[in-house]
């Protein structure tokens, strides 16, 4: 197993596409940290190209990466190895490289550029988040043999969480202005991993009073060590079930 994760992290680290992944990261959050007098318009800023791009290229990239890794994959379940834990590497090696990528593209001037607290919060939303996107990508890639079809899933998974959600939470806001359903937005938010980080950020730069009294509804439940345990908890849940259900249909699957 060990031999299988190094293997994975050190080919996907060498990557060009992961290396150029690092590259933009870096170059995105030294420009927006450096040029910004205040630490939190510029955290702000870079949280929204966070939340767009991390996601988008884990997703992505490991969905490629797990297709084109088909005769690799068989090649090892051809030899007496469980299933599970060759399963468990590709998905180790493929969440620490990225993580790896993450943390040196956009942690490193994050540490440098804000308070120690404020920084610790986004480097570790990040990191959820691309291990998040790496589970949904391998759910993708063994529900469809078909490499577009997989691609093509990854894809939609991607606009959903990160457009259309928000587009069906502000309709429902809309047709029921009129009721009290403040508190429903915080089970809504749990729905998706992407507006629960961006929460927990918001709330980490102490900007929730900019959004209103559904703001102080989102401090009262996540502002305090408990809601925080419970975001994380969330958070983890969002990686165990995807990669928990892939790894099953993976033991089953005739290959």
């Amino acid at each position: 197993m060990n031999r299988i994760l190094k293997y994975v992290f050190l080919d996907i680290f060498q990557n060009k596409i992961v290396i150029l992944y690092t590259l933009i990261l870096a170059l995105f959050a030294w420009s927006t940290l450096s040029l910004e007098d205040n630490n939190s318009k510029g955290l702000l800023t870079l949280l929204n190209i966070i939340l767009l791009a991390v996601p988008l290229v884990s997703i992505l990239f490991s969905t490629i990466y797990v297709y084109n890794s088909n005769e690799f994959i068989e090649l090892l379940v051809s030899h007496p190895l469980k299933r599970s834990k060759i399963w468990i590497s590709l998905f180790l090696g493929l969440s620490l490289s990225l993580i790896f990528a993450f943390v040196i593209g956009a942690g490193i001037p994050i540490l440098l550029f804000s308070e120690w607290d404020k920084a610790y919060m986004m480097i570790l939303v990040g990191m959820f988040i691309t291990v998040i996107f790496v589970a949904i990508a391998f759910l993708s890639t063994i529900i469809t043999r078909d490499k577009a079809k997989g691609i093509g899933i990854s894809i939609l998974l991607w606009l959903y969480f990160s457009l259309l959600f928000d587009g069906l939470v502000l309709f429902l806001l809309f047709q029921f202005a009129d009721y009290p359903i403040e508190k429903y937005m915080v089970v809504l938010t749990s729905l998706n991993p992407i507006d629960l980080s961006r929460v927990l950020i918001l709330l980490e730069l102490d900007v929730s009073a900019m959004m209103g009294y559904t703001g102080a509804i989102f401090k009262l439940y996540f502002g305090s060590n408990g809601g925080l345990i419970v975001s994380f908890l969330l958070l983890f849940s969002w990686i165990a079930l995807p990669f928990g259900l892939s790894l099953i249909k993976f033991r089953k699957k005739d290959l």
